[in-house]
């Protein structure tokens, strides 16, 4: 019987060896990303919530790299559109991804690729480098959801308000935590 290597390479990306280990880390990183949703604090006066998730897709892009940390956002978003509860405040459907916080979502996809992309090529091994780069992530993940917001719900002025600025500080704060815990996990495994 094989074992099973799971590994950093010399970029500090999480390594598996074979396709079952890779569609696994995938699928759970897709759960991770669902318990981390329910981590949900809403605003009275924007229909964003303030949650976890930002943590889980900067964390899994760093970890597992661009391709699988993408793949891991959009496994997320494919069980919440199927039905499955696993969207902020345990919503689920299509309608949420096209809602108020549907950039936000999609954006997801593409701070994960960014993030594991700058991991892949280095730009994560010191404590200030991750930080740089996972608030890179978050504030793509701010830009794409502000857009969404503002073209579709509001106006550019008003998105800005409810959609960008009061998400500011708490994503400086999710940066660090996320570069810190991105340097730990990189060392403890």
């Amino acid at each position: 019987m094989k074992t099973k290597t799971i590994s950093f390479d010399q970029s500090g990306i999480l390594t598996l060896d074979d396709n079952t280990a890779n569609i696994f880390s995938i699928l759970l990183g897709s759960l991770f990303i669902a318990v981390m949703a329910q981590i949900s604090i809403p605003i009275p006066f924007s229909p964003i919530p303030i949650t976890g998730q930002t943590i889980a897709v900067v964390l899994l892009g760093g970890l597992l790299g661009a391709r699988h940390g993408a793949m891991a956002v959009l496994a997320y978003l494919i069980e919440g559109a199927i039905g499955l509860p696993v969207f902020a405040q345990m919503k689920a459907g299509v309608l949420v991804l096209v809602g108020p916080s549907a950039g936000y979502l999609w954006g997801f996809v593409f701070a994960a690729f960014l993030i594991g992309y700058l991991a892949e090529n280095g730009y994560t091994t010191s404590l200030v480098s991750s930080f740089i780069s996972c608030f890179v992530a978050t504030t793509l993940i701010l830009v794409l959801g502000t857009l969404y917001l503002a073209l579709f719900y509001t106006g550019f002025n008003e998105a800005l308000l409810m959609g960008f600025y009061p998400f500011l500080i708490g994503d400086v704060v999710k940066s660090l935590l996320c570069a810190g815990l991105i340097l730990g996990l990189r060392k403890a495994l």
